[in-house]
């Protein structure tokens, strides 16, 4: 009974119980996070073969200086600028349009803009490899006729594959970032609004000096996760192209050669050096857009 009542004062005491409450985390992010970043770091200095592993240095990482590295590392890079030029901007006007009180039928337009992200990025893929399709019955080719162009062939040459990347991004990714801009919109006071309508100030004289500065934290939120999102799309392209194959790899992406090498090839060190690579570069490109946006600043 004695011990009992130890254990019991131990568990209920104020010193333990925060410790007790966040365990579930602590073991969650060393298990599914800290572990596999660790192991994946060893692998890249590794030749994987079961039990005949072998430490290979640097091997794996000089190996991977050749031009399909080089091609798919600067296709996820030109895709995760251009997905964030596009993605910011116009997510942020849409929400500022339906924040407005002019703006009708707001709950409609909201779940209109949101039902693409629901969708499966399966089904999106699938269907839009259909729109995109060679053949001049194919929906893309159609609007060319209709407005008299020639059918063009979308998944082949580089310009239209990245058309068709860059309208599925559009059309999947819009909703998500429109309900973070709404968010932060709806924390802005509506006093302020007032006040710069009483001083004689334009829409866009408010939009420039109300809106823009006081979503600066959620426009930061959003660039980190779209820099993210733009170098670790995969499926997208995977679906498109019916395979993690593209002519000329026109549209193999950095976590496409990773997938090439790892999975369908089966070098998990290979493919180890690259996730450490694109972890490495993520990293590095968003403590410096941080710091650029005064992130790290005290006081802010």
């Amino acid at each position: 009974m004695e011990k009992k009542s130890v254990f019991r004062r131990f568990l209920y005491s104020q010193k333990v119980a925060p410790y007790v409450f966040i365990l579930p985390f602590i073991l969650t992010f060393l298990i599914f996070f800290a572990y596999p970043i660790v192991s994946t770091v060893v692998m890249s200095f590794q030749k994987v073969a079961g039990e005949n592993t072998t430490f290979v240095g640097l091997k794996n990482y000089k190996t991977l200086m050749n031009p399909v590295f080089y091609k798919s590392m600067k296709n996820s890079i030109f895709y995760m600028l251009v997905s964030c030029a596009i993605m910011i901007p116009i997510p942020m006007v849409l929400a500022t349009m339906l924040n407005s009180r002019h703006m009708r039928a707001k709950g409609f337009f909201r779940s209109m803009m949101f039902v693409p992200a629901l969708t499966s990025v399966v089904v999106a893929g699938v269907v839009f490899r259909l729109m995109f399709g060679e053949l001049e019955g194919s929906f893309m080719n159609q609007v060319l006729a209709f407005f008299g162009g020639d059918p063009v062939i979308w998944l082949r040459k580089p310009l239209t594959v990245w058309i068709a990347l860059f309208i599925l991004c559009l059309w999947r990714w819009t909703g998500v970032n429109m309900m973070y801009y709404l968010s932060g919109l709806q924390q802005i006071s509506g006093d302020l609004y007032e006040s710069a309508n009483i001083d004689g100030a334009s829409s866009v004289q408010q939009f420039r000096y109300i809106t823009l500065p006081l979503l600066k934290p959620t426009t930061v939120y959003v660039l980190t996760i779209s820099i993210f999102g733009g170098l670790a799309m995969f499926t997208e392209s995977y679906l498109l192209f019916n395979g993690n194959k593209s002519p000329n790899n026109v549209g193999t992406t950095i976590v496409g050669y990773l997938y090439r090498m790892g999975m369908e090839q089966n070098n998990l060190g290979i493919g180890s050096a690259i996730g450490v690579l694109l972890l490495v570069i993520v990293m590095i490109i968003n403590v410096i857009q941080l710091a650029l946006n005064g992130t790290f600043k005290k006081g802010e």
